[in-house]
């Protein structure tokens, strides 16, 4: 049976260019966006199929609670949510804890406690960590540092609370039902740049800092999606391995970025 995916942010760079390669995979496509002048933008990206894509007009800055966003769900009935939405700076910082952290969060709660979808993927930042990793050399760390309280500390603190939120509850409910039943797969990408596909990629735990295209991410993030085996946190930078041969070696080594987060620490900060 075909899967029918919620993609939220749907006018967004990223989702403009997952949009088709969802759709080769014969999935269906509801792709969320806030204004109707987008509607053509969504339709010609998904003009060659074979999946179908439609559209849902609504603005995810509006859901301001768990059950605005249950109301969103319930209209579509996804098997699957794509979060590749935000503020992208625009607004300052109430802007950006609405949509990154609030509307996120909202829709990672309901999606979770929603049994027939199984699967919640969210587009993250490569940065968004509380502690250095132990793969970090001293150069990454300081990197991560400036960027998360110099360059975009309201951009940091509410993406770390969306993904901390998906984390935690994502690992609640895969251990009440396993996890045949749901997975969630967070893909931080480093800095994005609009160059063209390069189908090499540096995938897993990588360092702090680089630049990925925003098409060698949506590539990722589809490949992961297809792929029963994919769970949990993954960096992503422009690199020297085949993107498909760099999804199969996360996903058979078990390779999870979130390694040396606590989430006893994420529980007491929800």
């Amino acid at each position: 049976m075909a899967k029918r995916i919620l993609l939220l942010g749907g006018h967004g760079k990223v989702s403009l260019l997952m949009t088709p390669k969802l759709l080769a995979r014969s999935w269906n496509v509801t792709s969320v966006i806030r204004n109707l002048d987008q509607k053509n933008d969504i339709l010609d990206a998904g003009k060659n199929g074979p999946g179908k894509v439609d559209v849902l007009i609504e603005s995810i800055e509006d859901v301001k609670s768990e059950a605005d966003a249950k109301r969103i769900l319930d209209q579509v009935k996804p098997d699957w949510v794509v979060w590749s939405a935000g503020a992208g700076g625009k607004g300052g910082p109430d802007r950006t804890n609405a949509i990154d952290r609030d509307a996120a969060i909202h829709f990672i709660r309901s999606s979770i406690a929603t049994p027939s979808i199984s699967k919640f993927l969210l587009v993250s930042a490569l940065n968004v960590r509380r502690g250095r990793a132990s793969w970090f050399d001293d150069e990454s760390y300081a990197s991560m540092q400036k960027v998360n309280t110099e360059a975009m500390p309201a951009y940091y603190k509410a993406k770390l609370a969306a993904d901390e939120a998906l984390t935690v509850l994502g690992e609640e409910r895969v251990k009440q039902e396993g996890r045949d039943k749901f997975s969630y797969i967070i893909l931080r990408p480093g800095a994005l740049i609009d160059d063209q596909e390069t189908g090499l990629v540096s995938l897993g735990k990588t360092p702090a800092r680089g630049s990925v295209t925003r098409a060698d991410v949506a590539d990722v993030a589809a490949r992961l999606l297809e792929n029963e085996g994919a769970y949990g946190w993954f960096d992503l930078l422009g690199g020297k391995e085949p993107t498909a041969e760099a999804v199969a070696r996360v996903i058979k080594e078990g390779v999870n970025s979130m390694e040396g987060e606590d989430i006893s620490v994420m529980k007491s900060n929800m």
